[in-house]
C-alpha cells in the first residue's frame, strides 16, 4: 500500500510505502517513505514533469529556504519562475533519495522490524536503487513519462541510471559534471572522508544514535576532504589566496593562520549541523560502486526507440569530473545511436559552477528544454 501526506517534520511531501523493495545488494528494505517537493502545476496531460536529481549533500529543497540551514534552495539560481528550469512552464519534483537524512529512509531512521534505528544495518545501497525508489514516487503521481530529468555531480549518476533502466519513462535527460562511473582518485577521496568518520571514537561503529553521540570531528574532515574537490586551483587562489585571518603575521602553531583554513573549517563545522555521518558513508558507497556503461548498452535498443533526447555538459575546470568523463558519456551514446548534445561551459570556479551563476550553462539548459516537445 502507497500513500502521499503532507510532511510533518519538513515542508513538502512523504509517500509511504508499506511494501518491500528488493535491492541491488539481495537485502530487502521494508515500509519505506520518500519525503519530496514539487514547484508549479501539472498540466492536464501530465506531460509537463521534471524531476530534478541531488547531489551528494543536497536534498529535496532546490528552489526555497531549506528548513534545516535556512539558506536559499541549493538550485535556486536554475529553479523558479523564469528561471531556466521554468516553474511557470514545468511542474518540477525533486526527492530526497534513498539513504539520505532529510526525510527519506536512511540509515537514521527506525527498522520497523526491530523498532529500532538501522545505523550499521542499513543495507547498502547503489544509484540504482536511489532511481528505484524514484520510479515509485513518479508512478504514484500518475506521470508515465517525465519530460526530462537533471542532475548534476550525484544527480547526473542517477540522471544516466534513469535513461539505462527506465528509457520508456522519458523524453530526455540533461546530464551536468558528471560520469559514467567513479574514477580511481574519486573513491579514493570517498575513502579518505569515510575513513575519517569511522575513526571518529564517536562513530561508535555507527551506533552513534542510540547514544545521542555525534561523529562530528570525523564527518568535519570528510566534508573539508570533499569541498576542496569541488573548486578550482584558480578559484581557491582567487578567493583566499594566501592571505591570513584577521591577523599581521603568523602564530607558527597550528591554529588558524590563513583564510582557507578558516573557510575549510566553517565549511565542515556547518556541515555536521545538517547532514547525518552514516548517510554520507552509504552515499559515498553508492556513487563508487556506480558504473552505467554495460546497462546502456545492453539497453540501446529501447533508448534509441523511446527517443530519448540527451545534454551532457562539463565544465573546464572541474577536476573531480572533468571533460573527458563527459566526452566517455558522449562517446557510449553516440555508439548506441543516441540523440545527444554536449557543451563544456567555460568557467574556473571548478566542479561547483553547476550550483552557480553561470549564464552560459543557463542558456544552454534553457534552450535545449525548450526544444524538447
Amino acid at each position: 500500500m502507497r500513500k502521499i501526506t503532507d510532511n510533518s517534520e519538513y515542508p513538502g511531501y512523504l509517500l509511504k510505502c508499506q511494501e518491500e523493495l528488493l535491492l541491488d545488494s539481495g537485502k530487502i528494505i521494508s515500509d519505506f517513505q520518500v519525503a519530496y517537493q514539487t514547484y508549479g502545476k501539472l498540466n492536464g496531460n501530465k506531460d509537463n514533469a521534471i524531476l530534478i536529481c541531488h547531489a551528494l549533500t543536497g536534498d529535496q529543497f532546490p528552489a526555497e529556504e531549506s528548513p534545516i540551514t535556512k539558506k536559499k534552495g541549493w538550485w535556486d539560481l536554475m529553479v523558479g519562475p523564469n528561471r531556466p528550469i521554468d516553474t511557470n512552464k514545468y511542474f518540477v519534483i525533486c526527492s530526497n533519495v534513498l539513504g539520505g537524512c532529510v526525510g527519506t529512509t536512511g540509515p537514521n531512521d527506525i527498522n520497523p522490524k526491530t523498532n529500532k534505528i538501522y545505523g550499521p544495518d542499513f543495507p547498502t545501497i547503489t544509484i540504482r536503487d536511489m532511481v528505484r525508489v524514484q520510479k515509485i514516487l513518479i508512478d504514484e503521481l500518475g506521470i508515465s513519462k517525465l519530460l526530462s530529468v537533471i542532475g548534476g555531480s550525484m544527480g547526473a549518476m542517477q540522471v544516466l541510471q534513469w535513461a539505462a533502466t527506465y528509457p520508456e519513462s522519458l523524453k530526455s535527460i540533461i546530464s551536468i559534471a558528471g560520469s559514467l562511473k567513479h574514477s580511481a582518485q574519486n573513491i579514493a577521496f570517498d575513502e579518505a572522508g569515510r575513513q575519517s568518520i569511522m575513526l571518529d571514537p564517536n562513530w561508535d561503529n555507527g551506533r552513534y544514535p542510540e547514544k545521542n553521540k555525534k561523529p562530528e570531528n570525523g564527518l568535519s574532515v570528510a566534508r573539508m576532504i570533499a569541498h576542496i574537490t569541488y573548486l578550482s586551483e584558480k578559484a581557491f587562489q582567487n578567493k583566499f589566496g594566501r592571505n591570513l585571518q584577521e591577523k599581521k603575521d603568523l602564530s607558527f602553531g597550528f591554529g588558524i593562520d590563513f583564510q582557507v583554513e578558516s573557510y575549510l573549517r566553517y565549511q565542515g563545522k556547518s556541515f555536521v549541523d545538517r547532514f547525518d555521518a552514516n548517510s554520507y558513508l552509504y552515499m559515498t558507497r553508492a556513487m563508487d560502486y556506480f558504473d552505467v556503461s554495460s546497462e546502456i548498452q545492453n539497453n540501446k535498443n529501447k533508448i534509441i526507440q523511446n527517443g530519448i533526447r540527451f545534454l551532457v555538459l562539463s565544465f573546464t575546470s572541474d577536476w573531480l569530473f572533468p571533460t573527458k568523463e563527459s566526452k566517455e558519456i558522449v562517446s557510449l551514446l553516440n555508439s548506441v545511436g543516441s540523440n545527444v548534445s554536449f557543451a563544456e561551459v567555460v568557467s574556473d570556479r571548478g566542479h561547483d559552477s553547476f550550483l552557480l551563476d553561470e549564464p552560459q550553462f543557463f542558456k544552454v539548459c534553457d534552450g535545449f528544454l525548450k526544444g524538447i516537445k
